[in-house]
């Protein structure tokens, strides 16, 4: 049997350098709800498979999920699935994470089921739907089925764990929700290209209106001087929701200090990423990411200091994004 653990960092080391934070129980929760909304991801994402086989799978996921289907009738459809796609691998492997998923505490199991189930369903509801991002309502709707519904999750587990979380739980989880929209904007501006390649623009229609470019014009090198005034737009749209994601950071108590991190490690990235993202015509041509040293150094920093919210408004400056209170 795989080891899950093997498996998270296989999907996303960034996002392990996070989970493997939290307090061991919290920790095996982290892993089985990121890699089950990975397999919804790989469902959603997998450009080798038409809209209507897509919806298929996600709504066959679904009833597994809710018991009402065996793991195995959506991993034998995956068994020629290019395992050069990490998330191809963890969908192969739905049942281990199953099985992982129940033993874990009735309550965390049923945290984690209904919100995977959620986004699941939401996935599927966008892709039926296709492409259209008219305006910045839409785009949050998206976001939010796909990011800030992960929000909620983590709120809840955090919430069943620590009494001081509950307790705030009525003030996190907007911010929660607020913090898988910062993230997913800025996912967005980072993977422009990308998405754009593979027949998906997540920008509003509204915002290349405004410069009257086309999707298709806003990817081509005359173009720029436009261009850039979109990404504008979408970096202040970023930065409105990092607010809010760092107000949820500062709510957290402080003593809980692997909770912290294990939200602080991908805001800051989230943080750098944008910074180098500004007004960076590179992004219409490849992906914008952080260096690892970059990484490395955020890490080292915020495990030292993370647990000040002052320290923590101070770094979030140094990182280029002025938070302002």
């Amino acid at each position: 049997m795989i080891n899950l653990r093997d498996l998270l960092r296989l999907a996303s080391r960034t996002f392990a350098i996070g989970i493997e934070q939290l307090p061991a129980i919290l920790c095996d929760a982290g892993t089985v709800a990121y890699l089950l909304l990975r397999v919804s991801d790989y469902l959603e994402d997998n450009e080798e498979l038409p809209d209507e086989r897509k919806v298929a799978l996600l709504n066959l996921w679904e009833a597994i999920l809710k018991g009402n289907a065996k793991s195995e009738q959506l991993t034998s459809q995956l068994l020629d699935a290019d395992t050069s796609n990490p998330d191809a691998v963890v969908a192969q492997h739905a049942e281990e994470i199953l099985l992982k998923l129940a033993s874990l505490p009735e309550e965390v199991r049923e945290i984690i089921t209904q919100h995977v189930i959620h986004t699941t369903q939401g996935m599927a509801r966008w892709v039926a739907r296709g492409p259209q991002v008219n305006d910045e309502a839409d785009m949050d709707d998206y976001m939010f089925e796909v990011a800030g519904r992960v929000g909620y999750l983590l709120t809840h587990l955090f919430a069943w764990y620590s009494t001081a979380i509950r307790n705030k739980k009525d003030i996190l989880l907007p911010l929660s929700r607020e913090f898988g929209l910062a993230l997913q904007t800025v996912n967005v501006i980072r993977g422009l290209r990308k998405d754009y390649e593979r027949g998906w623009v997540y920008i509003p229609k509204k915002f290349l209106a405004a410069v009257n470019l086309t999707a298709q014009e806003l990817f081509q090198p005359e173009n720029r001087e436009e261009a850039i005034k979109v990404l504008d737009m979408l970096a202040d749209k970023a930065e409105r929701h990092l607010h809010a994601a760092l107000a949820c950071v500062k709510t957290l108590p402080p003593w809980q200090h692997r909770i912290r991190l294990a939200c602080i490690f991908p805001l800051m990235f989230a943080i750098r990423t944008l910074a180098i993202s500004r007004r960076n015509t590179q992004v219409f041509e490849s992906e914008a990411k952080i260096t690892r040293e970059e990484v490395k150094q955020i890490v080292k920093a915020t495990t030292l200091w993370g647990w000040s919210n002052l320290w923590l408004d101070n770094y979030s400056q140094k990182l280029n994004i002025v938070i302002e209170e």
